[in-house]
């Protein structure tokens, strides 16, 4: 599930990508009112959380002009004015669901969700990729007859390599989706990660499932090895 926060305070929103992204949520943060119509123009999100207070175009304007536009994803609003008047106003501006600040993270990450529902088709808990398959929601995974020990960020990883698979993913793309970084840190934290899951689900297999494409990143697929 895609996940577009719209927050103008650098420590809300790292506390909130990160707290989402260790969830499986995918997240992309703006941090002015006027950047959201014209990223969602390439960017599709399935909920947005919407501060109130931004610069350049306040989060009531920017929901008013959403749905205006017949932009019709769930939005969850942000605000550090709590009162009844407020909350009111901000659903009749559009809002799916308002949040106070402060908030607690785990309530934020059970409304995103519950937004989230209403939005997408569930996607399917379990993922086959030749004699590869992974159940998200007992998080095992299982090559032919064998149960894989993985960590929970090396499930995470091979979960989205999974729902990419056939994709070339570069590390950015990485980085941001499994780890929650949006810039590079510096670390072949990636390379790292691929060297053990690819020991660890192509061990012994006739068919190889994990690829590094020189010069672009990696990508799931069926190969028969030589």
């Amino acid at each position: 599930m895609h996940v577009l926060v719209v927050e103008d305070e650098k420590k809300t929103a790292a506390f909130v990508r990160n707290a989402l992204t260790s969830e499986g949520f995918q997240v992309d943060v703006l941090t002015e009112g006027d950047q959201v119509i014209p990223f969602l123009t390439s960017h599709p999100a399935d909920v947005i959380v919407l501060d109130i207070m931004l610069p350049k175009q306040d989060g009531l304007s920017v929901l008013r002009d959403l749905r205006r536009s017949k932009n019709t994803t769930p939005v969850l609003l942000l605000s550090a004015r709590g009162g009844m008047e407020d909350r009111v106003g901000g659903l009749d501006a559009g809002a799916d669901d308002y949040l106070p600040k402060p908030f607690g993270l785990s309530e934020l990450i059970a409304r995103v969700r519950a937004l989230g529902r209403r939005s997408i088709p569930q996607q399917p808990a379990g993922l086959q990729l030749a004699d590869l398959s992974i159940d998200s929601i007992t998080r095992t995974v299982r090559r032919g007859n064998r149960l894989l020990d993985l960590s929970t960020r090396e499930f995470q990883l091979l979960e989205f390599l999974m729902r990419s698979a056939g994709r070339i993913c570069d590390r950015a793309t990485i980085l941001q989706h499994v780890w929650g970084y949006s810039f590079d840190p510096g670390t072949n934290i990636v390379d790292v990660y691929m060297r053990r899951l690819r020991d660890k689900i192509d061990a012994d297999s006739q068919v190889r499932l994990l690829h590094t494409v020189r010069g672009m990143g990696y990508v799931m697929r069926e190969e028969s090895t030589p």
